[in-house]
């Protein structure tokens, strides 16, 4: 049976855990070898986004697959889909074809109707672990906010940084700004009317450029934020 290689690394992912495209290619390589199989293609996707449809290799391993009806081999299925959409999605169409997918991290071979049940489990908890991480940043970042800690090279309308350069100090004038916005908008004013009078009384912007619903959304999305 023919076998079709795909690899991916970004800048980030090969810096956090050191999984280079020769290591994948190497481990893939040996893994057909040593399974009977035939390495038809390898596919190298370099600096890719997570979302399949940044990732134009991928689709063409894929669709290789498909075509030989053979098996689609990755490293891991972190390197084949940060989606589990889009995981689920490539396996079924992998299966309609007659093709499987093999993940030499996980020992998965979905040849067998074992291997996809474990698939389908592993690529679930994969998206739930990630979706941990990101409410773990979340409650990190509202924390900082909560207690005018700096958390970006940017400082916030409505304040001006400390001497220490970490923490945020109000700006009664800026203050008095933001309280105006929230008390328009809980009245129903548009974005862009807000903006218009946040122009005509003379208030100035961080940049001290002019007011757009761009920034009094963006003063309204902190405020969501810390009250979250």
């Amino acid at each position: 049976m023919k076998a079709i290689a795909y690899c991916r690394v970004s800048t980030v992912g090969q810096g956090e855990d050191g999984v280079s495209l020769a290591m994948q290619k190497d481990r893939i390589t040996a893994w057909c070898l040593g399974n009977g199989y035939e390495l038809d293609a390898v596919f190298v996707e370099a600096m890719s986004g997570g979302r399949m449809d940044n990732r134009p290799e991928l689709n063409k391993a894929v669709g290789r697959a498909c075509k030989l009806g053979g098996i689609l081999v990755v490293y891991s299925l972190s390197r084949f889909s940060r989606s589990v959409r889009d995981t689920l999605a490539m396996s079924e169409q992998l299966d309609r074809a007659g093709a499987n997918l093999a993940s030499l991290s996980e020992r998965l071979d979905t040849s067998s109707a074992v291997g996809r049940m474990v698939f389908k489990l592993l690529s679930t908890l994969a998206e739930f672990e990630r979706d941990q991480g990101a409410e773990r940043t979340r409650a990190a970042l509202g924390h900082m906010r909560r207690t005018n800690r700096r958390i970006s090279a940017k400082i916030p309308f409505g304040y001006t940084l400390g001497a220490d350069q970490k923490t945020l100090l109000a700006n009664n004038g800026e203050q008095a700004a933001i309280s105006r916005i929230l008390e328009r908008r809980a009245e129903g004013m548009t974005l862009a009317a807000i903006a218009r009078s946040m122009e005509s009384e003379g208030v100035k912007t961080r940049e001290g450029g002019c007011w757009y619903p761009a920034t009094v959304a963006s003063i309204l999305e902190r405020q969501q934020k810390l009250a979250a």
